[in-house]
């Protein structure tokens, strides 16, 4: 007898690359975002029977139809981002959290919330405020019920792109063992101990099996150099101006290194100075929204001919997240720039699916039958 399938609801849904996670196995009952470009990139990709347009907060759980077995909440993350002003809880956009946990609150009375929660952000949700903030995370979990531990992932190990992310999942109605994981990173088991003893008592130590090794590089995912447009010899040496000593001799080397190189550029304020920089790693620098100078990534391809440069093109930004070549982007460069910049990795989502969330939903009888 076929399992039927799981079902979820999609918070900050954005573009929808949690939903493209899960895959087919899970089916949606309900999703959300209120910013109207990923709203229409959303229901250009699903349709949108499934999903509703508003600020989280206008919401009502009522409107959320069924039990779901997962709530997904990949809530604004900009007020924990370390490239960001560290609001935490208090700005305004990742206050936007607590909407979503008004609605699990109002579940819970009516005998519906979901077995699982998982909430993804940026790992300055681990630290925010000297830990106060994700106490608070964690303190909601625990009142509903939930049980729940954090793990630090990085779409370098499945995807050409350090994006690292902390997901914090919680289950009720554990009944698994509560030891922290051997494999914890640093920032989770920091942010663990610096709970209350009644919060660490509910901790559940995830430990997955690792992702296999990553067989992408970052010039695999590039456009057809004919196809795209390089800036202007004048803007490339621009830009090589902006390096630093450190930075200048990674292109030095790589110019010598008789092949092809392909490095990934970003501008930052380094001492109140703007300063370029690159890596020839093999990886893109995690994808941001383009609200700013420094927020658009750049490319600089070194070769015989010499140095060319120019911008990540939004196709390629969106196979750094593990999205198809079927997948409907805005037809704005920003505005596709914006939807893959603020989404989740798809295959980070499939892993965790595969490893923790689906186990945790199939009963060890039916797995053993299975076999």
């Amino acid at each position: 007898m076929s399992r039927p399938p799981f079902t979820f609801y999609e918070f900050f849904a954005g573009g929808g690359m949690a939903r493209l996670g899960l895959g087919p196995g899970w089916r949606c009952l309900f999703a959300n975002d209120f910013d109207p470009v990923k709203a229409a990139t959303y229901r250009a990709n699903f349709g949108d029977e499934d999903f509703k347009q508003a600020d989280v907060f206008d919401l009502s759980a009522d409107e959320l139809p069924g039990a779901a077995d997962l709530a997904w909440a990949s809530s604004p993350c900009q007020d924990f981002s370390l490239a960001g002003g560290r609001a935490g809880l208090a700005g305004g956009r990742s206050s936007a959290f607590f909407g979503f946990w008004r609605l699990i609150e109002r579940l819970n009375l009516q005998a519906r919330a979901p077995k699982i929660v998982a909430i993804e952000n940026v790992t300055g949700l681990l630290t925010s405020h000297a830990g106060a903030d994700f106490a608070a995370v964690c303190a909601a979990l625990a009142t509903e019920g939930y049980r729940f531990g954090a793990l630090e992932v990085d779409a370098a190990s499945f995807l050409p792109q350090s994006r690292r992310r902390v997901l914090l999942i919680g289950v009720r109605n554990w009944q698994g063992a509560s030891s922290p994981s051997a494999n914890e990173s640093a920032a989770a088991r920091r942010a663990r101990e610096g709970l209350p003893a009644e919060l660490q008592s509910r901790w559940v130590g995830w430990a997955p099996e690792p992702p296999g090794r990553r067989n992408l590089d970052l010039a695999a995912l590039l456009e057809p150099d004919a196809s795209v447009c390089w800036r202007s010899e004048g803007q490339t040496q621009a830009m090589l101006a902006l390096m630093d000593r450190r930075n200048t001799a990674k292109v030095a080397a790589a110019m010598t290194a008789g092949e092809r190189r392909v490095g990934a550029v970003f501008l930052r304020m380094r001492g109140g100075a703007q300063r370029a920089e690159v890596r020839f790693d093999g990886l893109a620098g995690c994808l941001r929204t383009p609200r700013g100078g420094s927020s658009r990534q750049a490319l600089i391809v070194v070769e015989a001919a010499g140095v060319r440069s120019r911008l990540i093109s939004p196709r390629e930004s969106a196979r750094l997240m593990g999205l198809s070549e079927s997948y409907e982007l805005p037809r704005a460069g920003n505005a596709a720039l914006h939807v893959t910049g603020d989404g989740v990795a798809v295959p980070v989502v499939r892993w965790l699916a595969e490893t923790i969330l689906e186990p945790l939903l199939v009963p060890a009888p039916r797995l053993l039958a299975a076999e």
